[in-house]
This record gives C-alpha cells, structure tokens and sequence, in this order.
C-alpha cells in the first residue's frame, strides 16, 4: 500500500475491530425492529425496496433488507470517531440505525439526516430517544426539497452519508450538491455502489469528479476524498 493516508486508514479504522459500550445498545434497538410485524404506511420517493414492493409494509421487512448491517455501520462509525467531522448530513435515515452510530461517532458533531417517509421518520425519533441521543436533527420530506432548503444555511459539510434514492441521475444531483459545500478535508461516503448499473455509472462519473483526489472501494460503499496534499488521483479497491 503506497499511500501512507490510506494505509493509516486501514490500520487505524478498517481493521479497528473494537466494541465500544453503546454497540450493544444499539444492536438491540435493532434486533426489536426485525422482531417487529406491525404494518406502517410507506410512501416511497427513491428507487424503492427490491424486496418489498407494497406501500403498507412490516416493520421487521424493512429492518431486514435495508438497515446497513453492522459491521458496515460500526466503520462508519469508526471513520466518525476518526477523522472528527463537526457537520455531517445523512440522506437515508430510516429507522435511524446507522444514524445512531454516526451520531455516537463525535457526540460533539451535528448529525442532519434526511428521511422522505414520515412513519420511519416516526420511528427513527423514538429510536433516537430510546438510546438517548441529542446531536441528530432528523428533516422528514421529499429529498428534492428538503435538500435544497437545507444547503440554503451554507453550513460546511464535513462527512456524508448518501444512502437514499439509488438510482444514476439522484445519487449524481446529491453529490453534485453537496460538493459545493465540501472542503478539501470533508469526506462522502455512497452506499451500494454496485447494486446496480445505474449505480456504477453513478460511481464512476463521482470518483473521476476532477475536485475527488482519492477514492476507496469497499464493494458495498465507495468513499471519496477531496485532499489537496495528495500528489495524484488515486482509486483504490480495498477488500473489507
């Protein structure tokens, strides 16, 4: 590996396997999500559930096939912890797991998270208070407006998480965003850059964005860097 920054990241987060004290806590918030059958109502502004394709929808469906698993929300939590961001947004709440260990990464950070479907939004909250967090502001609504809104306070963007509408030309309007609101030290993670073509494309015009100096593919999420200190573009594949 011969990028010393890339290498301080595998050491000191991909391989950092350790638990902190509210893992347990929050893993069995979800645990009573997948537990739990009740139907809620889903109005849907993204690409949609490839599993569930209702509108009225069990909880414990949700929980099940579109919850970050844990060992890809603890990195980022790890990468949180880490690298420090003050301001970090979150477009894809929904039952706020991953948001809990976003937020737990740097209590003194402001996490905004961005969830269209008012009843997850619903349960995210009650989520958020179950575990006793206070640094999330959650915005319920239409990404396309809510977003918007949201830049308009020219808040700097620290570290993102894009986990919403997974489809080509969205994931592409997100990046392009929050990119005028990025600094050379911010961070954007996408989720599922492979789960479909449109997804590639979307990764591919992002990580060759001329401002992205380094990029990282972890399969599952693919991360981009805006580092001036980087003597070249680099992409780098990394087994995780």
């Amino acid at each position: 590996m011969h990028s010393p920054f890339v290498f301080d990241l595998i050491i000191n987060v991909l391989n950092d396997r350790k638990n902190e004290p509210w893992f347990e806590a929050i893993e069995s918030v979800r645990q009573t999500l997948k537990k739990n059958h009740d139907f809620i109502e889903v109005e849907d502004f993204g690409a949609g559930s490839a599993v569930i394709k209702s509108n009225q929808r069990k909880i414990s469906r949700i929980a099940n096939s579109s919850l970050k698993s844990a060992k890809y929300a603890q990195l980022l939590h790890r990468m949180v912890k880490y690298f420090r961001p003050k301001n970090i947004v979150e477009l894809g709440t929904s039952f706020g797991i991953t948001s809990a260990y976003l937020a737990k990464g740097n209590p003194e950070a402001h996490l905004y998270t961005f969830e269209g479907a008012s009843s997850i939004s619903n349960i995210a909250q009650q989520n958020f208070k179950k575990l006793g967090i206070h640094n999330i502001e959650l915005i319920n609504g239409d990404f396309g407006k809510t977003l918007p809104n949201f830049l308009e306070k020219n808040l700097p963007i620290d570290f993102a998480f894009i986990d919403g509408n997974h489809r080509e030309k969205p994931t592409i309007a997100y990046f392009e965003s929050l990119l005028s609101h990025c600094n050379e030290h911010s961070i954007l993670v996408f989720d599922d850059i492979h789960w479909s073509a449109e997804m590639e494309n979307a990764w591919d015009f992002i990580k060759n964005n001329q401002s992205v100096t380094m990029s990282v593919d972890l399969f599952f999420i693919g991360i981009v860097f805006f580092r001036k200190d980087f003597k070249e573009k680099q992409h780098f594949t990394i087994q995780f």
